[in-house]
């Protein structure tokens, strides 16, 4: 059985869709909650790595994230595939070299991303839209690693990149009704200070159906490069 590693650094920031497409798959997830549980910095073992979210940052230099970046370039070493979400992207870019830090503003709720052209060969292949309107949390961006491929971008900030096995996506593909409402309680201080009203960013029903559809095809192009 397929084994994935699941990095998750906050409860509340989870696989979401993905954990379904998953599991329906076949594969066996095995979940490493951070800071509580170790985070291997090895990827013997494991056909493929995803790094979720969370609210810290990655120029916090906390423990557990140094020892994940440890674990993206080892990974990257290694070509084992590896899809970093939100923080798990800006990750994926500081190991490989790039630099995090505070973004002037933070995209909070729906954004129109674009698609690069050479994202119709990658994690994005089969997006007949080139410009797509995704669910957004994040304050902090990233310069890219020297030789990433840049796959979307929106008005602010790069929005995914590839740099060898490893992609890197901003944005939250990954995320349902539940999840959304469960962040607006977890994270009300970020809407209150950027004066934003919660009905405002809950999914209208056509949302959560291109919701789905478009983490399928994230999914469907990550999960190719696992049958390899």
């Amino acid at each position: 059985m397929p084994q994935i590693l699941s990095v998750q650094n906050i409860q509340c920031e989870t696989l979401g869709l993905l954990e379904q497409m998953f599991v329906h798959d076949g594969y066996h997830i095995e979940k490493a909650n951070t800071p509580n549980n170790a985070v291997p910095t090895n990827p013997l073992g494991y056909d493929a790595i995803v790094i979720l979210g969370g609210p810290m940052s990655v120029y916090d230099n906390l423990p557990y994230l140094q020892k994940e970046q440890e674990l993206i370039r080892n990974a990257i070493k290694n070509d084992t595939p590896v899809l970093g979400v939100c923080l798990g992207s800006q990750l994926i870019a500081q190991a490989a070299g790039g630099r995090v830090y505070k973004g002037k503003k933070k995209e909070i709720g729906w954004h129109n991303v674009y698609l690069t052209p050479a994202s119709s060969n990658d994690i994005f292949r089969g997006f007949t839209d080139k410009t797509i309107r995704i669910f957004q949390w994040h304050g902090d961006t990233y310069d890219l690693p020297a030789n990433a491929k840049i796959l979307a971008y929106s008005d602010l900030y790069p929005q995914a990149f590839r740099i060898g096995s490893a992609v890197g996506i901003q944005f939250h593909f990954e995320v349902d009704e539940p999840l959304i409402q469960t962040w607006i309680k977890q994270y009300s201080a970020d809407l209150i200070a950027e004066k934003i009203r919660p009905e405002s960013i809950l999914p209208a029903p056509y949302e959560l159906e291109e919701l789905l559809a478009r983490c399928r095809h994230i999914y469907n192009n990550f999960a190719r490069v696992l049958q390899k």
